[in-house]
């Protein structure tokens, strides 16, 4: 269970409930995972998808004074005015992170302990690891992931609850 802090970063909550409204989440993998670092997700396992996402960027939120602590969850950036779907979950004290750009925009409440156990052997990303390309996953979706790399855990479902 995650609650969103709209008085940390209100666009990135807002592009967040609209997603999970959405249901763009569900099923999703988390395809970049580093021990003692954090998770990743956020590109859609459909390509179409994922292709109607990929240049949808939402403004930059400036980080409130929240520290990228274990637990908070924060978009992925690739420089100012990048984020569009994918955030990452810290498994740590990732304070380095809080004067980079990486604002976080809500935290685990409940079911902390799942973090522990996502599947993380297959480390970062190609070409700099073994863990899945995002180029790849943009234009194969999928089933590109369960044919190369089956241990990913993903989301079930992500829902709004009062």
């Amino acid at each position: 269970v995650i609650e969103l802090r709209p008085d940390l970063a209100p666009g990135h909550v807002e592009r967040i409930k609209l997603l999970a409204r959405e249901g763009f989440y569900d099923g999703i993998v988390f395809h970049r995972v580093i021990d003692g670092f954090m998770a990743q997700v956020g590109i859609h396992g459909d390509p179409n998808v994922a292709a109607q996402w990929r240049g949808a960027s939402i403004p930059d939120d400036p980080n409130a004074g929240q520290s990228n602590a274990r637990g908070m969850l924060t978009f992925a950036t690739a420089g100012p005015g990048t984020r569009t779907t994918q955030f990452f979950i810290n498994f740590k004290d990732n304070s380095f992170l809080n004067n980079q750009g990486f604002t976080p925009f809500g935290k685990i409440v409940e079911g902390e302990a799942v973090l522990d156990q996502l599947y993380r052997g297959y480390g970062e990303g190609a070409p700099n690891g073994n863990g899945p390309d995002q180029g790849r996953l943009q234009a194969e979706g999928n089933a590109y992931l369960k044919a190369s790399f089956p241990a990913l855990d993903a989301i079930k479902s992500a829902r709004l609850v009062p």
